[in-house]
């Protein structure tokens, strides 16, 4: 064991200290950026942040968990980049830092004067950010062109509420584009149904691949009659047009005299089921004004933000967190309509009956941070996210990997859904009834794959996997289907497999399945299967059980968005095991070292943040350091535990905060539907899902003095939770003890069941390391193997 010395830890306090305190977390946002605090929380959110840098977060109007995200879209692939400069439309549906185009349907411009294009790319309106602003559930914009148009945005959760001040002038166009969004429309139909009203039916497919389309239908309701209409078709444009139905560019436009009265007001319905739905919807949700909408949309964001409350830090940290916040709270979105009924992925209707049905599924992304988070914070919404998924299995034969929509996508790889579900049951969000449901479809899953005619791949690689213990990697194998194919990424998905083995065991185990949790809990340690003692580290095999590719583990093959250094970390069912495998605590610590950068790290954090971490949000490749923007090694900090160096987790993970801002590049790499935010939010308050798929949750020391979680009392019966770290600063950072409700915490862990039982949580802390959290059973024990304490 290896402790630092006093020279190295004053160097790392200064330097830490300046960096926390005087620049990246307490950089100034971007005033163009900023709509100013009044004191409520939702003031504290700065929903710009990750739009530029390919963060590809949205800045428009939701409201939590809403099936309507209406933003504006600039031309990027995702939708908005804050270094454009025209706004093509404002589309109903966005994603949260998706990595690829998806969404924007219906795109809504207004214009002035005689349509004379119908490419959004030509009729964008010029903006400049000193005339935009935002917050939770309200966005405000001056479009510079077309004479002056100011666009307000706010939303419910199935209806899309805008306002629109123009010129005045008798040609106020509102255009509303079918044709044109960020995925692939194959087919629009718009209609003009009476002199206030227009409805389409977008069909479309795509997300990095083409998949299986699904159909958006849009009903818009104006507050008063149109002077006249068309609609287009290509580049002609019909006057007097009520309807048509195309495949390529089409659209409609409006027209209203605003000579008189400036303002046009206008709310777009959502339905995934059909025009009925739309139209219900509007009913249900689109009676109020647009004030009022504003208003109840900020009362739910100031509601769901109340859960946390910070004391200590500075007023930048805080803006930083809340908006982290706010960004885990966007998806998975509502799927049904207000009447109950969605599609499911069979293609038909159904009805939710006594829950919400949501749609959404980033589970590669979400499994290891957000899905805890909402658990948490949002359990009645994370049961019913859980059903949903359920009852995909359900109706559609098998559980998803990647869905949008009312369709699977197929995008990554290796079997998210596992840890996303036993998540759910250890969180004690699925219980009896449903927990058995859960793991006969889970079981499924997890021991076969998916029959050819159905559009899931699931566990495509399952077949060699259990019969030879990994998941081989085959260059040039032809995909069977749409999306991501797990024989691209052997070694990566040999990984997540035994990764989800281990929860399902473990959840097996508890339902009193003892077979299955033996047989599960044995493939768990399929991870060994993968390791070449010859280098050190997990490496593809091929069909025939050979090691492949490159020796060199940063320039290995058959790992997806990583490299052998980013994926060794990833065995939090057993690192015990791995930390063996590498050769003792001492050769992982020197290791873990290495990955991180540790020496540069302690003398300079920011600096080795941005330069040795951060490559770039899509460079994946030739890396031996710690990836900060993408998923694969997001636990890896969290690994210092299992090594009896709890203190170099603290250095790590403050180092990383420092990446998280209140400014447009404030994101490190894509969002994931809020899975780098919970993570900020996480590691903010000192309390990490470091076994994804369990209720295990790692201790690291808190950024604020205080924070006060307000639960849900039906599943954390104590209804609050205090973490406390009095003097918790750059400086004073290391954990000398910590107790729980007042008796001494040695473990560097908790289980949700604490969170249940107990009240406080009080982390002392000081500039130095100590010995807390060093003893041979402080760090998380394995997975699966055993009962947990």
């Amino acid at each position: 064991m290896s402790w630092p010395g006093p020279h190295r830890l004053r160097t790392a306090g200064a330097v830490l200290a300046a960096v926390l305190v005087g620049s990246a977390l307490t950089a100034p946002a971007a005033r163009a950026a900023w709509p100013g605090g009044d004191g409520a929380l939702t003031g504290l959110v700065n929903p710009f942040i990750g739009s530029r840098n390919d963060g590809n977060t949205f800045p428009g109007a939701a409201v939590p968990f809403g099936m309507v995200q209406l933003s504006p879209d600039t031309g990027h692939t995702t939708g908005y980049d804050y270094d454009d400069d025209h706004i093509r439309g404002f589309g109903s549906v966005h994603l949260s830092g998706v990595g690829c185009g998806l969404g924007g349907d219906l795109p809504v411009l207004p214009t002035t004067g005689d349509l004379t294009e119908t490419d959004d790319a030509k009729y964008a309106a010029a903006y400049r950010h000193d005339g935009e602003s935002a917050r939770p559930g309200y966005y405000r914009v001056r479009l510079t062109s077309y004479g002056g148009i100011t666009a307000e945005l706010t939303a419910t959760a199935r209806t899309g509420r805008q306002r629109y001040t123009f010129p005045a002038t008798d040609k106020a166009n509102v255009l509303l584009n079918t044709g044109q969004s960020l995925h692939k429309n194959v087919s629009t139909t718009v209609e003009v149904l009476d002199s206030r009203t227009v409805r389409t039916a977008l069909t479309g497919h795509g997300f990095c691949q083409d998949t299986g389309p699904y159909t958006l239908y849009t009903i818009t309701r104006f507050d008063r009659p149109f002077a006249s209409y068309g609609t287009w078709d290509g580049e002609k444009v019909t006057p007097g047009s009520k309807g048509s139905t195309a495949g390529g560019r089409h659209g409609a436009y409006v027209r209203f005299d605003t000579r008189k009265d400036r303002t046009v007001e206008a709310t777009t319905a959502l339905s995934y089921v059909d025009a009925a739905g739309a139209a219900r919807n509007l009913r249900a949700e689109g009676g109020r004004s647009f004030d009022r909408t504003r208003a109840a949309a900020d009362a739910a964001w100031q509601r769901r933000l109340g859960a946390v409350r910070t004391q200590g830090g500075t007023r930048t940290l805080r803006r930083t967190l809340y908006s982290s916040l706010y960004r885990s709270f966007l998806a998975p979105n509502i799927g049904s309509d207000a009447d109950g009924r969605y599609t499911g992925w069979d293609r038909r209707i159904h009805r939710a009956r006594g829950f919400t049905y949501y749609q959404n599924w980033s589970l590669w992304d979400t499994y290891r941070t957000q899905a805890q988070l909402l658990a948490l914070l949002a359990p009645r919404e994370s049961r019913d996210m859980a059903r949903s998924v359920l009852r995909i299995d359900k109706e559609g034969g098998w559980l998803p990997k990647w869905g949008y929509g009312t369709v699977e996508t197929n995008i990554m790889t290796g079997d998210p859904v596992t840890p996303f579900l036993t998540n759910a049951y250890q969180q004690g969000l699925l219980r009896g009834r449903e927990a058995q449901e859960a793991y006969a479809a889970l079981k499924k899953n997890a021991d076969g794959v998916p029959p050819a005619d159905s559009p899931a791949v699931g566990r495509e690689a399952n077949a060699p996997y259990l019969r030879n213990g990994f998941a081989p990697y085959v260059k040039g194998r032809p995909h069977r289907k749409p999306g991501d194919s797990d024989f691209d990424h052997g070694a990566s998905v040999t990984l997540e497999y035994a990764l989800s083995d281990a929860m399902l065991a473990q959840m097996a185990r508890d339902l009193g399945h003892r077979a299955d949790a033996v047989r599960y809990a044995a493939r768990a340690h399929n991870y060994r299967n993968i390791f070449d003692r010859s280098t050190g580290f997990f490496r593809a095999r091929d069909a025939r059980g050979a090691f492949t590719g490159s020796a060199d583990p940063a320039r290995s093959e058959g790992f997806h968005e990583g490299t052998a250094w980013q994926y060794q970390w990833l065995v939090p069912q057993d690192l015990p095991g791995m930390i063996r495998l590498i050769g003792g605590r001492e050769k992982a610590e020197r290791r873990l070292d290495s990955f991180f950068a540790y020496r540069r790290l302690v003398k300079d954090p920011q600096r080795t943040a941005r330069t040795v971490w951060v490559n770039g949000p899509y460079d994946y490749d030739n890396a031996d350091k710690y990836n900060p923007q993408n998923e694969p090694d997001l636990i890896a900090p969290y690994t210092y535990l299992s090594t009896g160096h709890p203190w170099k987790s603290t250095d790590v993970v403050h180092a990383a905060l420092t990446l998280f801002t209140d400014t447009p590049d404030g994101m490190t790499g894509n969002d994931d539907l809020g899975t780098m935010s919970a993570w900020m939010v996480l590691s903010s308050i000192g309390v990490f899902p470091v076994q994804p798929g369990t209720d295990t949750w790692g201790l690291s020391t808190p950024v604020f003095d205080r924070v006060d979680l307000t639960l849900d009392r039906r599943y954390f019966p104590s209804g609050h939770f205090t973490v406390k770290a009095p003097g918790t600063s750059p400086v004073k950072r290391y954990v000398q003890s910590v107790r729980l409700d007042g008796a001494a915490h040695d473990r560097t862990y908790l289980t949700t069941d604490a969170l249940r039982t107990h009240h406080e949580l009080t982390f002392s802390v000081g500039p130095k390391p100590s010995r807390w959290g060093t003893g041979n059973d402080a760090a998380p024990p394995p997975v699966g193997g055993s009962a947990r304490g």
